[in-house]
């Protein structure tokens, strides 16, 4: 019955195509149903098919666990109780009394994809899996049955993995837009959006389902992202963890920008973007967390809004913890410009994608940051770099300038 309600109140682009492809490609704005459309078409698939394997892989496991199966939309409430023999949610497992069988994964952990097999797969949010590696390592796996598929539901990011998914001849592609789904969404919300975000290059990517190219002026390019990543982290002579406090702690407060980096041969390497929105106690416990961890030598922290009392925050939590405090005397994206430099020359990876981190980077130009809210991210990011490279990252008699080296015919 769920399935027949389903069918009757679709979009039709929300149904399942036809046709021989390999990945269905959902690219659709927040809110415009993917979720709903991955769950409907994964227990469909399920039902239909006694026995059969369908992998549900998101971001985390946590994501796969809270959204993909136990969410509003997700595959408990789209399946008939009556069809549900069991979920054990510390295994992942969702069996149905006809024997198929779903299992959730993390695409942060691609090794535990190679080897399990598959009839199905969903693949949620792909643009924000830090290891393409993942997606690789599902494909191999999806090989049972006569013509194994997957579906594929995200948020656009310009990222090598979904560019390759679009571009394939053995894609089916459906685009979509927040504003499709108006009916089933609060007209005060859509209202909200409309005012805060249509016309802007969030609001073009996150509501319109635009694959942004690179800012002229960018200060990164996502391709110089994508050039220097590694899959693990060599052994690290240092490692701090940086952040950059909110000034304010509501649910409109920007982010508090916290982030892992080490120094390995002269080369640094960013390890992990763990900001968060929260309470200073909050923050102060992530990085802590962090420095505990990590081992790492220091907590580097920008005291401009909160002063003493943004040290006096992380030794609440731990009175031993290493403290680095730095005050900026200049905006934002100027501080950025050595550390972006250093990027160019090769001097940077990162271990997998921090792809909220990444999106920040690449919206700030040499005129200041274009994106949306604050570049927190960025900003913890350009702190610990500078900690780590403080012979490069000085200024020099001459304002505005810095004693770094430059390649060939790099220009400020």
């Amino acid at each position: 019955m769920k399935r027949a309600e389903w069918v009757a109140k679709a979009r039709p682009d929300q149904l399942t195509p036809e046709g021989s492809w390999l990945s269905w490609v959902i690219i659709a704005g927040r809110g415009w149903g993917k979720t709903r459309t991955g769950a409907e078409d994964a227990a469909w698939a399920g039902l239909s098919n006694p026995g059969w394997r369908i992998a549900v892989v998101a971001p985390t496991s946590a994501d796969a666990r809270d959204t993909c199966v136990e969410g509003d939309s997700g595959l408990l409430n789209v399946l008939p109780r009556e069809a549900i023999q069991a979920w054990n949610r510390s295994l992942g497992e969702l069996i149905l009394v006809n024997g198929t069988r779903y299992k959730t994964f993390s695409a942060d952990e691609p090794e535990r994809l190679r080897g399990p097999q598959h009839h199905r797969a969903w693949a949620d949010e792909l643009a924000a899996w830090r290891y393409p590696e993942a997606w690789d390592q599902l494909m191999f796996g999806l090989r049972l049955g006569e013509h194994p598929q997957a579906v594929v539901t995200t948020t656009p990011k310009p990222t090598p993995l979904v560019k390759s998914l679009v571009a394939a001849s053995t894609s089916k592609v459906t685009r979509g837009s927040t504003f499709d789904n108006a009916a089933n969404l609060a007209p005060s919300a859509l209202a909200m959006l409309k005012e805060k975000y249509e016309g802007t290059r969030l609001g073009r990517q996150e509501l319109e389902a635009e694959i942004l190219g690179d800012l002229p002026g960018a200060l990164w390019s996502q391709a110089g992202l994508d050039a220097y990543r590694l899959r693990e982290a060599p052994q690290l002579q240092r490692i701090v963890v940086s952040v950059d406090p909110a000034v304010t702690a509501t649910e409109a407060s920007d982010e508090h920008g916290i982030v892992v980096a080490g120094l390995a041969d002269k080369r640094g390497i960013v390890l992990e973007d763990a900001s968060i929105q929260g309470s200073p106690n909050d923050w102060a416990k992530r990085a802590v967390s962090l420095y505990r961890s990590y081992e790492a030598d220091a907590i580097v922290i920008e005291v401009n809004q909160g002063g003493d009392m943004v040290a006096h925050t992380i030794r609440t939590i731990d009175p031993n913890v290493k403290i680095k405090e730095v005050r900026a005397s200049r905006g934002k994206h100027v501080r950025a410009e050595p550390i972006a430099a250093l990027y160019e020359q090769g001097r940077v990876a990162h271990v997998g994608s921090f792809p909220e981190l990444e999106s920040q980077m690449t919206q700030m130009t040499t005129n200041g940051y274009e994106g949306e809210g604050s570049p927190d991210r960025v900003d913890a990011l350009v702190w610990a770099l500078t900690d780590l490279f403080p012979a490069m990252t000085q200024r020099t008699p001459d304002p505005g300038r810095y004693a770094i080296p430059r390649r060939k015919g790099w220009m400020r």
